[in-house]
């Protein structure tokens, strides 16, 4: 059996913590700058004390976001085997623990990957125009929620303040509102650049968009979440992963709680995907009628408008994975 080093990493903005192990318990520790000169220097360092091939190591980090990004930029350069892995996933693994730092996290994440290391899942770069497209995604989403609290607390003071109080608030606010419905304005157009000029992307956008009630927007949230779907494969870990899939609470005869869905999800695509699931009802007549059978068999609005959103995802992936829009009345090519 082939000879592998794993290494935890424990990343922060400036500081990078290591430990590398070959058998989960003796640890090599270190502490380097978040930097692509030191992050080099380093490996050179391990392979030059270690004497292994960098296709013998595998790095273990949590996902902390544009912070891994130096060494994941590296890791391409080299070839080099890298797991991204959510904080709470490593944190559950460890069973009961005391005491926390930087150092001691870099040991636990090295341990866990030598500990799991028969399920690890190597991280793969996204496409180039992938990337953009989710960063514009990103920078929409907070320029939408800072037009919301500049709109919301003006248009509630309609009916309370006084005109001039009204007016002299709204004018303070003008300018900047104004801005940023034109940011929001040229990010949606560069993203429809973007998906213009990326063939496959475009087609991907055309199939999911031709499902009833979903938009530009939620589509091409769903395509860059699911990495076109390679990272999320499977519709049901999708509406995990979205937070609108149901869960039982139950041992033995002990029912603790009603079915429903867990509150560790990416509230982004939530969010959208209750917008579409409004839209879809109202502008789908096969949805409407489908929502309202669920009410009437006893479900409360919110558990009709969950079903509605898993029905929405099921349809973009049908779409997707078949490379087709779509068909209220689908007959399969080879049938």
């Amino acid at each position: 059996m082939e000879t592998v080093y794993f290494l935890g990493i424990d990343v922060s903005k400036k500081k990078l913590d290591t430990a590398l192990t070959l058998d989960g318990v003796n640890m090599h520790e270190n502490q380097i700058e978040n930097n692509p000169a030191a992050i080099k220097s380093f490996i050179q360092l391990l392979r030059k004390e270690f004497n292994f091939p960098l296709s013998q190591l595998v790095v273990c980090m949590e996902h902390t976001g544009i912070y891994c990004q130096p060494f994941l930029d590296f890791a391409v350069s080299k070839k080099v085997n890298v797991c991204l892995e959510p904080a709470l996933q490593i944190k559950q693994s460890q069973g009961m623990t005391r005491g926390k730092n930087d150092q001691v996290d870099a040991k636990r994440i090295a341990a866990y990957a030598f500990k799991n290391r028969q399920e690890l899942k190597f991280w793969k770069p996204q496409r180039l125009a992938l990337q953009k497209l989710k960063t514009l995604l990103v920078i929409r989403e907070r320029l939408i929620r800072m037009r919301v609290q500049l709109e919301v607390p003006i248009n509630e003071t309609e009916e309370f303040l006084e005109t001039s109080l009204r007016r002299m608030a709204r004018s303070q606010c003008n300018k900047t509102l104004k801005a940023v419905i034109s940011d929001i304005a040229k990010v949606d157009r560069q993203m429809d650049l973007i998906i213009k000029e990326d063939t496959k992307l475009s087609e991907q956008m055309k199939w999911a968009t031709s499902v009833p009630g979903v938009g530009k927007i939620t589509a091409a949230n769903v395509i860059v979440d699911s990495g076109e779907l390679e990272r999320i494969p499977e519709v049901k870990k999708f509406a995990c992963y979205a937070g609108i899939a149901p869960f039982e609470h139950r041992s033995g005869s002990s029912i603790r709680g009603k079915t429903r869905v867990s509150k560790m999800a990416n509230m982004t695509i939530k969010r959208l995907l209750h917008l579409a699931a409004m839209s879809a009802i109202q502008c789908c007549e096969e949805l409407k009628v489908y929502y309202h059978r669920k009410i009437a068999e006893g479900k409360n609005k919110m558990s009709a408008l969950n079903a509605v959103r898993n029905k929405l995802i099921s349809r973009i992936y049908a779409c997707l994975k078949g490379q087709r829009i779509y068909q209220k009345t689908y007959l399969n090519t080879l049938a």
